[in-house]
């Protein structure tokens, strides 16, 4: 028992020295061993959809499709989200209007901020929540509106800070779309359709309630693996990497604590008790602060290549250790006050 307690306080700080160590070490090894790599590297791409889709899957059946209903707090934090990378976006454009020979670094660090606040929320954000304490349909709620958002103001902003591109806005609109909803959509359906078709079997599956967790354990440690790999084979000069993680760390605490604020403002249309509205009140806090702080970084680093500057890519990874470590903090207290 205490072997298990010590795993579930330190899971996720254990996942990502896994994975950062297992890139390291493969690093390590000898030449003819990195001939395996584009294997690997497909395997990785193979496995990481996969958790994902099983872990949705599991947390979906815990969920009725009544509960999937916006909130006030909802419409706030697409409205700070929605409105800081817009005045970001302005900003770049603004500064490359005026000053045309503007160095790149500048460019690379305000399009990593730009990354950083639209970036939808983590399709795992929904199994620490969770554990967390918070509410599961309202975040999962919040992942579907942050993700139209998401796929309507990229397509707009990228004209204006890159004007060579030519993605028009429903090309970019569908690509967005096509990446996210799928894996998104996919397993809520299914779990949808065991509880209705299969209730036996969707009985059975609410018995594991800490699988999704183990689950987004493994996909976090594959996740730093390839974070790990990104920063080490990066050719960027190191001032810029550390402009960067700063820039990734600053927005990641603006959000955490943004969101929190924001939960803890809101308030129910009717009238409770003030020990119903204390747990009220916290169950909110965790929820919009994981809504609007964990991020689908895998999804920022796509969003980097295909429609920013490359070089922003890194921010993504970046942003997962700051929103992980954040994490591991949160669950550990969490499992200490139990």
């Amino acid at each position: 028992m205490r072997f298990r307690k010590v795993i579930k306080d330190w899971m996720l700080p254990i996942a990502m020295v896994a994975g950062a160590s297992m890139y390291l070490i493969y690093n390590a090894l000898p030449e003819p061993i990195h001939k395996a790599g584009p294997v690997l590297e497909h395997v990785l791409a193979a496995m990481q959809p996969l958790l994902i889709f099983a872990m949705l899957f599991l947390t979906f059946c815990r969920i009725e499709p009544k509960e999937l209903k916006p909130h006030r707090w909802h419409w706030w934090l697409l409205l700070i989200q929605g409105g800081i990378f817009t005045l970001l976006g302005l900003a770049a454009f603004i500064l490359q209007k005026t000053m045309p020979e503007v160095p790149l670094g500048w460019i690379v660090v305000l399009e990593s901020a730009m990354l950083c606040m639209i970036c939808p929320t983590a399709t795992a954000a929904a199994v620490v929540t969770r554990k967390l304490g918070g509410d599961v349909p309202g975040i999962t709620t919040y992942i579907v509106l942050i993700n139209l958002l998401t796929a309507l103001l990229v397509p707009l902003m990228v004209p204006l800070i890159r004007p060579a591109s030519d993605a028009d806005f429903w090309t970019s609109f569908s690509l967005i779309l096509a990446k996210v909803f799928p894996l998104l959509i996919t397993p809520c359906l299914c779990a949808w359709l065991v509880r209705y078709l299969a209730p036996r079997l969707h009985r059975r599956l609410l018995k594991y309630p800490d699988l999704p967790f183990y689950l987004w354990a493994v996909a976090l440690t594959l996740a730093i693996a390839v974070t790990t790999k990104s920063i080490v084979q990066s050719d960027m000069k190191f001032g810029l990497i550390m402009a960067m993680s700063a820039v990734s760390l600053i927005c990641c605490a603006f959000q955490f604590y943004i969101g929190r604020h924001v939960g803890s403002r809101y308030r129910p249309r009717r009238t409770v008790s003030a020990e119903i509205e204390e747990k009220g009140k916290e169950v909110r806090k965790v929820t919009a602060g994981q809504s609007i702080g964990q991020k689908n970084t895998v999804f920022a680093i796509w969003l980097a290549y295909t429609f920013m500057t490359p070089e922003t890519a890194i921010v993504g990874g970046l942003y997962s250790i700051w929103h992980n470590i954040y994490n591991s903090w949160q669950l550990y207290r969490a499992n200490h006050q139990e």
